[in-house]
Formats: C-alpha cells, sequence, structure tokens
C-alpha cells in the first residue's frame, strides 16, 4: 500500500524523540520507528491521536499515493 508519512517531520518540530512520542501517545519506540519508516500503518485511533498531538489532520499527516 502507498502510505507515506511526515510523522518523523512533526515529531522533530515538537523536539520528541521517538521514545518521548510513544509515551505520550501511549505505544512503543518501536511502533514509532516502524510507522516512521512505513513498515507499519496506524489503526486510525492512533492516526488520529497523532494528527491531535500535532494541531494538524490525519491528511496532513499520513498521504496515500495512488500507484
Amino acid at each position: 500500500m502507498p502510505l507515506v508519512n511526515k510523522v518523523k517531520f512533526f515529531r522533530e518540530e515538537l523536539e520528541l524523540s521517538q521514545t518521548d512520542l510513544g509515551k505520550i501517545i501511549k505505544v512503543s519506540r518501536q511502533t514509532i520507528s516502524s510507522i516512521e519508516r512505513g513498515d507499519y500503518h496506524p489503526s486510525i485511533v492512533l492516526a488520529l491521536k497523532l494528527a491531535q498531538l500535532f494541531n494538524t489532520t490525519v491528511e496532513e499527516v499520513f498521504i496515500y499515493e495512488e500507484e
């Protein structure tokens, strides 16, 4: 699935480590790392939590690109 994301960009804008971000949204650092690499596609609830924390929309954080 061609889903790209800007989680790392927004995380770094807030000056958070992967560990810090994981603690805030209650997932592991490994989950954050997997999302940033594109190896894991989060649930809608997790995507909404990230967007809310980043003060933006889900569509701004996660971009679906047609093949």
